[in-house]
């Protein structure tokens, strides 16, 4: 009875991790349509050659740090997690070393979609 106790202590901390990353995850996502938005709002004619950056390109740029940075961050907590099952699963079974390494690889994919909404983000500023 006691375990039962335990798991639902656990079960209860992970639901709060899990609320606690998804309010920072939204958080995120109002951030960069905000600074979307206000790139947008902010438009402004061409400026003359010589002249510094507009707001509008500051903004694009602050966007782009915020697509790899996020982009970064949610791949290193997840590979952090499979990397510590994988220790575990291969521990106990050592044949099914190549499918974790493709679990390992499937993270990547955001840092590389981050570099890509950098890429064009950078691309938008003249």
């Amino acid at each position: 009875m006691r375990s039962d106790v335990h798991t639902s202590h656990s079960n209860e901390r992970e639901v709060d991790r899990l609320r606690t990353v998804a309010k920072g995850f939204v958080f995120a996502l109002l951030l960069v349509a905000a600074i979307h938005g206000s790139v947008l709002a902010a438009e402004e004619p061409a400026a003359p050659s010589g002249a510094g950056l507009s707001l509008g390109a500051g903004l694009l740029g602050l966007a782009a740090a915020l697509a790899v940075g996020l982009g970064a961050i949610g791949t290193a907590v997840a590979q952090a997690r499979i990397g510590a099952a994988a220790a575990g699963a291969m521990a106990e079974r050592p044949e099914i070393g190549g499918r974790l390494l493709i679990f390992l690889a499937l993270p990547e994919t955001m840092i590389i979609l981050g570099f890509l909404v950098a890429f064009f983000l950078i691309g938008k500023i003249r």
